[in-house]
């Protein structure tokens, strides 16, 4: 005797060695034995063996046509052996029945199964919508067949234009397009972006690499929501300065005093954010008043504002080589930016200066201020540095108010514990002419180079530190939340608690000198707006929402400096191919870390041999990949040149942070 049975989801055939009532042993065609429950028992027949019983009903199965199954079938629930006998005609052979009931099993969209052996006829409109998925599955699949052929032959298939942003920078693993580039990259070897190069997609690089960051920081554009009632000069919601036209009802600064004061600003050329100003004012006994102010959109709109809603989404103003996206409107902007020629609103702190340059007090204000010139580095630097401090300066605008600043600055840095300590790293100013094109894409790359800790960012750093130094205690002591830079181990952070800054040597620390263009720096101006003002301060001291904002700007201001480094590496390898540069010149880090003399470019060199860092070598350029961003750098010799102290020095000091290029 043998059996027909179900096991694990399939059908089995052997022959029955044993009958135990509830079970049988059983002996499969490979030899095998095993153990069935006589519930499992579908069929019991003595010819044709079992290894034969399957084989037939297999081949008659796939013969038999499903759909005229289903007609055919009754409308209830059935057994396969009664249904083979209206099919067949006649009580079925066991092969037969064994057909049919595979068949069955077979063709689940058109027969549910209801038992054992027992099945029910799918309904009609079921068995219409699975037709109709089952068709739309084989459809995708020849499209997506048809569109990884196209990808391999370098064509890029209509589908995919509207979805390449989606697929270059996150793609959606259920769609058929992206399943055909992977099956196309898998059979080619080439990433995703490469093949979609290949195939025209990407025409330029700088785009691909600023739209992915676009992708994730801005995925509904960079364009500021529309401001209600917004007039040709500024948003209505902003205070009017004194003699402004504007609607009724808008506020004015006039009612701020008037600084007497003559400030100017120390910026780089592009420098469109001013953010601040320095004033001084010679007193009879050989003393200073020296004023720093700093612009102040805290005064024109709060927090709970649509335009604090814009800053608190941004977070920072986003710089890189020849674009920025800023963190507040251009009307904005234009309104609180320290531009000259302009009585502009600003929180003023003034230090008394001795004679000897020892601060002997300082005052903080809410105040206009007369802004009468916008000093440019390229300007003042060729008359304004170390050799002609030392030879003697010529004749030009605010010299002895910057010179007298510079030696301010130089006790200011002494009374740090900084005094003496040169950084010999360089600044590097990137300018691109869009106006321009290179044999890589739009875009003609020009990098400068400026020493850093020069005597205009000393004079400008030192005060900023002053400022932020002097205003950060004030909040700490009036117990008002604020947001704290901070170094006691290793890096530095952001926090809540007021704690000192090592690297600046400074016990408390803050940022509040750039509110146009930093988050945190607004939050503080709030803040210190609140105090000096004596009102309730917007962030509740440890409040949850101050906290927040901390976490929220520190993650993001992270972010974009990361996409700043590696946009100015791009543009770094763009300068290299537009010079036709095939040979550079750098100094050793450490390991295999190789910092290039003349561009802001750290190298991966894996031929380098073991040598201490400082070492002087010199690179042969064997590729650039500007799609990748990636250069191939092979060692050449080892120079005897050696290299300035602190070049392998990894960690930049904050002193430079208030003037970061842009």
């Amino acid at each position: 005797m043998n059996i027909l049975f179900e096991e694990e989801g399939g059908f089995k055939a052997g022959s029955v060695l044993a009958d135990n009532t509830t079970s049988l042993q059983v002996e499969l065609p490979s030899g095998k034995r095993s153990k069935v429950k006589a519930a499992n028992v579908l069929l019991r027949f003595a010819a044709p063996s079992a290894a034969e019983l399957l084989a037939r009903a297999e081949s008659e199965a796939a013969a038999m046509d499903a759909d005229f199954l289903w007609e055919a079938c009754p409308d209830g629930e059935f057994g396969f052996e009664e249904m083979a006998a209206d099919y067949y005609g006649h009580s079925p052979a066991p092969a037969e029945a064994a057909a049919l009931l595979l068949r069955l099993h077979a063709a689940p969209m058109y027969f549910h199964r209801k038992g054992k052996g027992r099945f029910r006829k799918a309904p009609p409109e079921i068995l219409q919508a699975a037709k109709a998925g089952l068709e739309k599955k084989r459809l995708q699949a020849e499209a997506q067949e048809r569109m990884a052929e196209e990808l391999k032959a370098g064509r890029l298939p209509a589908e995919f234009p509207p979805l390449l942003r989606e697929m270059l920078y996150k793609p959606d693993r259920n769609r058929i397009e992206t399943k055909a580039l992977e099956a196309a990259c898998a059979e080619t070897g080439l990433s995703a972006p490469r093949l979609l190069e290949k195939c025209g997609a990407i025409t330029d690089t700088h785009k691909y690499h600023l739209g992915r960051f676009l992708f994730e920081f801005f995925p509904k554009g960079t364009e500021f929501p529309a401001l209600p009632g917004k007039t040709e000069t500024a948003p209505p919601s902003l205070p009017r300065q004194a003699g402004e036209a504007g609607g009724e009802g808008a506020a004015d600064f006039a009612g701020l005093p008037l600084a007497a004061v003559q400030a100017f600003s120390i910026d780089d050329a592009h420098t469109t954010e001013i953010d601040d100003a320095l004033s001084v004012v010679f007193q009879p006994d050989g003393g200073l008043r020296v004023g720093i102010h700093i612009a102040a959109p805290g005064l024109g709109f709060g927090l709970d504002s649509e335009l604090g809603g814009i800053a608190r989404e941004r977070l920072s103003t986003v710089y890189m080589p020849g674009r920025k996206i800023t963190m507040l409107p251009d009307p904005v902007v234009e309104r609180f930016t320290l531009s000259a020629g302009r009585d502009v609103p600003a929180v003023s702190m003034y230090l008394e200066v001795a004679p000897d340059l020892r601060i002997l007090g300082h005052e903080s204000r809410i105040e206009r201020v007369p802004v009468v010139a916008n000093l440019r580095h390229h300007d003042i630097e060729p008359l304004f540095n170390e050799q002609t401090l030392q030879a003697g300066l010529g004749e030009f605008p605010f010299r002895d108010e910057l010179k007298r600043l510079w030696e301010l600055a130089a006790v200011l840095e002494a009374g740090r514990g900084k005094a003496g300590k040169q950084n010999q790293r360089k600044d590097y100013n990137f300018h691109v002419d869009w106006a321009r094109t290179s044999p890589q894409g739009p875009g003609w790359i020009e990098i400068e180079e400026r020493p850093r800790g020069s005597p205009l960012d000393t004079l400008v750093a030192e005060l900023m530190i002053v400022a932020n130094a002097t205003w950060g205690s004030q909040l700490a002591a009036a117990k008002v939340g604020a947001l704290y830079r901070a170094q006691t181990t290793g890096k530095v952070r952001m926090t809540t608690v007021p704690a000192p800054h090592e690297g600046l040597g400074v016990d408390c620390y803050t940022w509040t000198t750039s509110p146009l263009r930093r988050y945190a720096d607004l939050v503080n101006q709030w803040q210190l707006i609140a105090l000096l003002r004596q009102e309730t301060p917007p962030f509740p001291l440890k409040s949850a929402e101050l906290l927040a904002a901390m976490r929220d700007f520190d993650a993001t201001y992270s972010a974009y400096a990361d996409f700043q480094r590696g946009m100015e590496r791009y543009w770094c390898l763009r300068w290299l191919l537009q010079q036709g540069r095939t040979t550079l010149t750098g100094q050793v880090i450490r390991e295999n870390l190789v910092r290039c003399d003349d561009l802001p470019l750290v190298l991966r060199v894996p031929s380098l041999p073991a040598c201490d860092p400082g070492q002087a070598v010199a690179l042969a350029v064997e590729g650039i990949d500007l799609l990748d961003a990636e250069i191939r750098p092979r060692f050449v010799e080892m120079l005897t040149s050696p290299a300035p102290d602190g070049v392998f020095d990894e960690e930049r000091g904050e002193e430079g942070d208030e003037e970061a290029p842009e």
